[in-house]
């Protein structure tokens, strides 16, 4: 840890949030991200210093309409929410136990939440929805604290994260960007519930891997609930998280005097020259996916470095992979139409696109 500890040096350590942990999996193969978040940097902070700040976060009406909308599926003890799961689930009851960990204050819900949650596995057939319960996951040996406005359902000793969002589903559809946002996102309220129970001496796999998403239906906003599978959101997040508590490998290509300091000044604003500080942040590889616009705080910086670079993560994950490693346009351009001679490795990608580029000329021909 005294190495992460280098990297931040006299910067503050970020919490880890919900939102930021789920964004580690929609991008597992960034080094620069790992050591970044690994060492508690605030990404934002640094992105704003650097001069590429990412525009993040809800429009006023998009939070109001977001915290109406949640209000309505909570409201009477979350009775709208239970008629859902009735219909959804399957279930049998007429009543559950309804708790608002919230109301016990901040210090304590964390213990609370621990009690109530043990006290549930132990009771198997009640029935029990937990609000605003507080969890915490081991992020790279610090513990983040994960407050989330969601509901944990227990019946018969199973647990399902209840996420609620306010994109709306249209004719049975919803935007899969976002539904792939919210799953990612509920990943991480598994991951860290299962880990509750594993503390507590129960099976963590009592949380089932199949959430309940609750969005309004078409352009109403009367709810809908929905399944969806996260066992492959866990199993990226898993490695993602793996990945940042041994990242000796990645520390150990990086020069020993390298850091990320923003070097705060009294009023808490950076005040290292920016240059310098963008010199330090190109030293951690990064890579970089248009997706990161949507995930990642540093998402301009790293475009801008792709664009000068002339890199075919500009293209997207799926040409990128498709190319094989092949790792500027200009490569690839090259190896098309026969100017650059294929590297070891690169013989097969070489052949394809000097295929593509002979029916291309023949299209245009």
């Amino acid at each position: 840890m005294n190495r992460l500890d280098a990297l931040r040096g006299t910067t503050p350590q970020k919490p880890h949030d919900a939102r930021a942990i789920a964004a580690l999996a929609a991008n597992p193969g960034c080094s620069r991200r790992a050591l970044m978040d690994g060492a508690g940097i605030d990404k934002d902070a640094a992105a704003r210093h650097l001069g590429f700040p990412a525009p993040f976060g809800q429009s006023p009406f998009a939070i109001t309409r977001g915290n109406a909308f949640e209000a309505l599926v909570k409201a009477d003890g979350c009775a709208e929410l239970l008629r859902m799961l009735r219909d959804l689930l399957g279930l049998p009851i007429a009543e559950v136990a309804y708790h608002d960990v919230e109301n016990v204050g901040a210090h304590l819900r964390h213990t609370h939440t621990r009690t109530l949650i043990d006290r549930a596995v132990r009771q198997e057939d009640a029935g029990t929805v937990y609000d605003h319960p507080l969890f915490t996951l081991d992020i790279a040996g610090h513990t983040a604290y994960l407050e989330p406005d969601v509901v944990a359902f227990q019946l018969g000793g199973r647990f399902h994260i209840v996420e609620i969002k306010s994109f709306a589903v249209i004719d049975g559809q919803a935007d899969p960007a976002a539904v792939a946002a919210a799953a990612r996102q509920a990943a991480v309220y598994v991951l860290a519930l299962r880990g509750l129970l594993a503390e507590l001496g129960h099976d963590p796999l009592r949380v089932s891997h199949e959430v309940v998403l609750v969005c309004p239906e078409n352009f109403a906003n009367r709810p809908v609930a929905t399944l969806v599978d996260v066992r492959r959101e866990l199993a990226v997040l898993r490695r993602q998280l793996t990945r940042m508590t041994t990242l000796d490998r990645l520390l150990d290509g990086l020069p020993d005097d390298l850091t990320f300091d923003l070097l705060p000044g009294e009023d808490g604003l950076p005040t290292r020259p920016v240059a310098e500080l963008a010199d330090a942040v190109r030293g951690a590889a990064a890579r970089y996916a248009p997706d990161c616009l949507s995930t990642c705080d540093l998402c301009f910086f790293c475009r801008d470095e792709a664009r000068q670079e002339g890199a075919s993560d500009l293209l997207g994950r799926h040409v990128r992979d498709e190319l094989g490693g092949v790792a500027s346009v200009g490569e690839v351009l090259g190896l098309a139409d026969g100017t650059r001679d294929a590297a070891a490795g690169q013989e097969e990608i070489a052949r394809l696109l000097r295929n593509a580029e002979r029916l291309r000329r023949e299209c245009l021909t």
